[in-house]
């Protein structure tokens, strides 16, 4: 746990969120080198203020923090960091990844994942449908995610399990207070074959502005989201807005025309989500070689090394294919990890997709063919 200390430190220093925290542990590596950079470094090279450097420079670990490992090595519960192999690979890929991530039980940082959420008051038809889709990818070998609520959450996490599959349920809490509490026996259950996980201290409470954050990780955890049943102002159309921000798909189920629990949906599909009827319409979005899952095919991070392609490829290509995985990335994203012109960067990416080693997804996003 000693490890730990250094991220815990950085991340209480006031004014670091979660996009900051990211931009630091890229430019510098670690937190251990972000707090002994030197205000000068920092302000050069990270771009912050000086009163902020300073702030990093003189910051000590927070009272608390040594009570909150001991609760959860004492709970079996791990604690991993944004430069861990098994931090989900697709989470550090959005701008406001959570330095560290509570987990009790197995995260497959690897596996593929879709998300399902959407009313707590939901009506047979959508817990019927989410149990059902969940239960369908579960089969699949798709995990399913979504945030333990009562309703439709309490059903995708039910139908990942009749399907035996894995299912990761983030809370709003900590993992030392489940919420809700009804859904406690229901956690345990995740936890023995998949995962329960927060951004949040042990002894975090359920408070409101803990939800919405909760849920940029629901969405950035997954390929796709799928919203079944939600009214004009569900909770679950921010984790819907979240995942197109994110680059992800976004998915709604139908209900009646007149169903003000479903009226949240049918605005999600008026402005371009996908209509789900059946789990079909969600797996023919993504390339068969994403969805299977097989760790062989993901890179682990710091892994930069890909198998030569059969055609011949240009040395600058081949860099670019070397920063690319199979999950898709935006151009804009790619431009900026190289450090190349839009323009230069859009020729290299034909480049490869002529040689067949890359994929092109809509919306500008390209991801590395096994």
């Amino acid at each position: 746990m000693e490890r730990l200390l250094p991220w815990f430190t950085l991340a209480g220093v006031r004014g670091i969120g979660a996009h900051l925290f990211k931009r630091l542990i890229e430019t510098f590596g670690a937190p251990e080198a972000v707090l002994g950079a030197g205000v000068e470094s920092l302000c050069q090279r990270a771009g912050i203020s000086v009163s902020l450097a300073n702030a990093i420079v003189g910051h000590q670990l927070p009272r608390g923090v040594r009570t909150d490992l001991a609760a959860a090595r004492t709970a079996g519960v791990k604690i991993i960091t944004y430069n861990d192999a098994i931090y989900p690979a697709l989470l550090r890929q959005i701008p406001d990844p959570p330095p560290l991530l509570y987990v009790r039980g197995q995260l497959a940082a690897a596996g593929p994942a879709i998300a399902i959420v959407g009313a707590r008051n939901a009506t047979e038809y959508g817990l019927t449908t989410a149990r059902d889709l969940a239960s369908h990818l579960a089969l699949r070998g798709i995990i399913v995610v979504s945030g333990l609520a009562l309703g439709i959450d309490t059903a995708a996490h039910l139908g990942a399990l009749d399907g035996n599959g894995a299912t990761v349920a983030v809370l709003g809490s900590g993992l030392g207070r489940i919420y809700p509490a009804e859904n406690r026996k229901l956690a345990r259950r995740i936890a023995a074959t998949g995962a329960v996980v927060s951004e949040l201290p042990m002894q975090a409470g359920p408070d409101a502005h803990h939800f919405p954050r909760r849920n940029r990780i629901i969405s950035g955890m997954s390929l796709g989201t799928v919203v079944v049943e939600a009214s004009r102002r569900s909770g679950a159309l921010i984790t819907a807005r979240m995942a197109a921000d994110q680059n992800r798909e976004v998915f709604a189920v139908p209900g009646s025309v007149g169903s003000l629990k479903s009226a949240g949906s049918h605005q999600l599909i008026r402005q371009g989500a996908k209509l789900v009827e059946r789990v079909e319409d969600i797996l023919e979005e993504f390339p068969a070689a994403v969805l299977a899952g097989n760790e062989d095919n993901i890179k682990t991070p710091g892994q930069n090394s890909v198998k030569t392609p059969t055609a011949v490829i240009s040395s600058e290509a081949h860099q670019v294919l070397s920063a690319m995985d199979v999950y898709p990335v935006h151009i804009d994203v790619l431009a900026r990890k190289l450090q190349l012109p839009p323009g230069i960067l859009a020729g290299l990416l034909l480049e490869l997709e002529l040689a067949g080693v890359i994929v092109q997804w809509p919306g500008k996003r390209f991801a590395r063919k096994p």
